[in-house]
């Protein structure tokens, strides 16, 4: 951020209680600086921008209308929080967002006391603030507002709906404010994305009610019991006139909107006229996203988190990638689409992320062969179970932190029958910035124990080729592929493609004084470490890549078992529960006795930064590997 630059009004703004010095006509002045100011920063700190910018005006008013931090706000998913940091006595420290020991990437209680609930995963707002609202309640706290802002993307998981239900059948004055801008992070789908499209009401006939109830009220004919009777029989009667059912007041939920979420003045009207209703309410609001910066209003889904870029042209800063290494998604995206033109079983399933795991190389050619499902994980493993069932092979595409929500429906829905769904779980281990409600640090040890799993991690890009290749041959079952962000270690990847025996390992290097057993990419700097150690040092190491964690390749295993007395184990998942356990568990049934080095992620949720960091803060770096190595010979 240029430091130089001092705006008017947010320059002295270290609070919300700043902020409601402020007159309503300042309110578009501080909105246009708070936005420019968002356009500065992350065009040299990269970050989420055009969600971020979609939401300046809603954020301004939440703040300006609600006590915070006494009055509680939820974000979902925290993208668009990034004014909401700043506004809340953060903006100094704004330029290390999402850096190595700077702000968090999303909103934490751990951090700020605005900062409600911890954000990450979609669709947990409203389930969150339910359950704020009702503690308020119980514990007297009558003036206390709580306010879930939730997207129309989150809006398609099941969480959500979870929540809604429950809100409608326990006593609670919640606000739920849906910032509806037709996108998550691609364009969001589904029939909730439809039904926000085509919903309307009329804004003076809430209004009307609203005072018509209030008067009633006072007058002492209305109580709780004889409104909501007359809230079922009035959304009855406004559904038949208008033939349109809205489905929040089918559910007992006062529904107001939609109002244009980027009219400052308006939306804190709308707001005050409604915080101290009583019941669970629902705020319906049109955003743009991108707002106020056109390269980002005009492709979204590109400005999402676009990088760097000069703030002044919208010109993107895009990387020199000649001669290197592709990404790892590039390499799933391209390999799915040769695979799926030789098969015509194969589909491909994503929860929301086609461009991000690269599932929208097939959707391009085979349309009718990939499936969008949106924010909807558990659906997405489910439905791929369903897919399995009736013959086809989904190649089903899940962030591996995100996969931690569809747990139960591997097991249940495709484990049980032995169903051979493909589940590819992108951004496994260490993923830098995003931090730890993204980092996939637990795949390995959660998936371990589930039966008739196969679990694998390619060394790298060939591998993870063949892998794919593997797993789409016949009665290969359930098949998960994890494999991590970011580029690979080899240029010239696309080669031909070779079946993989499941369970078997390999050794890349044969050595007597220590055996190192890595499995997937964190191979290449094991590879780097023993080259360094080796040299500068008298001694033999032994490279063994397990390949699979699950089944293992015993006849490898015991082979290391019978040669060495010291072992290192490396993975880039956690290490209780981990390959590393598993290695020990089978090792030490058998009778080998065999002194372990275990290294992996800690037993502690690992902070953000980026990617070199992060390695050497959990001592997976190749200097940290090779002390290791001089150590245990």
């Amino acid at each position: 951020m240029n430091k130089d630059v001092t705006y008017k009004l947010l320059t002295n703004i270290d609070s919300p209680y700043d902020l409601r010095k402020l007159s309503v006509d300042q309110l578009p002045e501080l909105c246009s600086e708070l936005r420019n100011d968002i356009v500065d920063e992350l065009s040299c700190n990269p970050g989420h921008l055009a969600s971020n910018l979609g939401t300046v005006e809603l954020t301004v008013a939440l703040h300006y209308v609600f006590n915070t931090p006494y009055d509680r706000i939820v974000w979902d998913v925290g993208h668009q929080a990034y004014g909401h940091k700043i506004l809340t006595g953060r903006r100094d420290a704004f330029h290390t967002n999402r850096r190595f020991h700077g702000i968090r990437p999303f909103p934490s209680p751990e951090e700020s006391e605005y900062d409600s609930f911890i954000c990450g995963h979609a669709s947990n707002s409203i389930s969150a603030a339910l359950g704020m609202a009702v503690a308020s309640k119980i514990k007297g706290e009558t003036k206390r507002h709580i306010v879930a802002v939730i997207g129309d993307g989150a809006m398609s998981g099941g969480l959500a709906f979870e929540g809604l239900n429950n809100a409608a059948s326990t006593p609670n004055d919640l606000l739920i404010i849906l910032n509806d801008n037709n996108m998550s992070i691609d364009h969001s789908v589904g029939g909730m994305k439809d039904y926000l499209l085509n919903l309307t009401t009329s804004n003076s006939y809430n209004r009307f009610r609203y005072k018509i109830a209030k008067q009633l009220f006072s007058l002492g004919i209305l109580n709780d019991e004889r409104r909501r009777a007359v809230i079922r029989l009035n959304n009855s009667l406004k559904s038949f006139i208008t033939k349109q059912q809205n489905i929040f007041e089918g559910m007992d939920i006062r529904y107001f909107g939609p109002f244009d979420g980027n009219n400052i003045a308006n939306l804190i009207k709308v707001m005050r006229d409604i915080k101290d209703m009583k019941g669970p309410k629902i705020l319906h609001l049109h955003t743009v996203k991108g707002k106020g910066f056109k390269p980002a209003e005009k492709s979204a889904n590109v400005w999402h988190a676009p990088g760097c870029f000069d703030p002044n042209t919208g010109e993107r800063i895009e990387e020199n990638t000649e001669g290197m290494p592709r990404k790892f998604q590039t390499v799933f995206g391209e390999t799915l689409l040769e695979l799926a033109k030789k098969n015509n079983k194969i589909v491909g399933i994503t929860p929301a992320m086609p461009s991000g795991c690269s599932m929208n190389i097939m959707m391009k050619e085979m349309p009718d062969r990939a499936f969008d499902v949106g924010i909807a994980e558990g659906h997405a493993v489910t439905f791929s179970g369903g897919l399995a069932k009736e013959g086809l092979i989904p190649f089903c595409n899940i962030y591996s932190a995100f996969s931690q929500r569809a747990f139960d429906n591997i097991i249940h829905d495709v484990a049980i029958l032995k169903l051979p769904v493909v589940l590819c779980l992108d951004r496994s281990g260490l993923v830098g910035e995003d931090g730890p409600t993204h980092h996939g640090a637990f795949d390995m040890a959660f998936l371990r124990p589930i039966p008739n799993l196969t679990i694998a991690s390619p060394y790298d890009e060939c591998e993870l080729r063949n892998l794919m290749y593997t797993a789409q041959l016949p009665d290969k079952g359930p098949f998960v592929i994890r494999y991590p962000r970011g580029r690979g270690s080899v240029v010239d990847w696309r080669q031909p493609m070779q079946e993989i025996p499941v369970g078997k390992g390999r050794c890349l290097k044969e050595g007597k004084d220590l055996a190192i057993i890595s499995i997937g990419p964190i191979g290449t700097a094991v590879k780097r470490a023993i080259e360094q150690a080796e040299k500068e040092n008298d001694i033999s190491v032994a490279h063994y890549d397990l390949r699979f964690l699950k089944p293992l390749d015993e006849e490898m295993l015991d082979e290391i078992g019978t040669k060495f007395k010291h072992v290192i184990t490396i993975e880039d998942g956690v290490i209780k529960g981990g390959m590393g356990t598993a290695v020990l568990e089978y090792t030490t049934d058998k009778g080998y006795n065999i002194s372990y080095t275990h290294m992996g992620l800690p037993d502690n949720f690992v902070e953000h930064g980026d990617l070199k960091s992060l390695r050497n803060l959990c001592h997976l770096d190749k200097d940290s590997i090779y002390k290791e190595i001089i150590a245990n010979v």
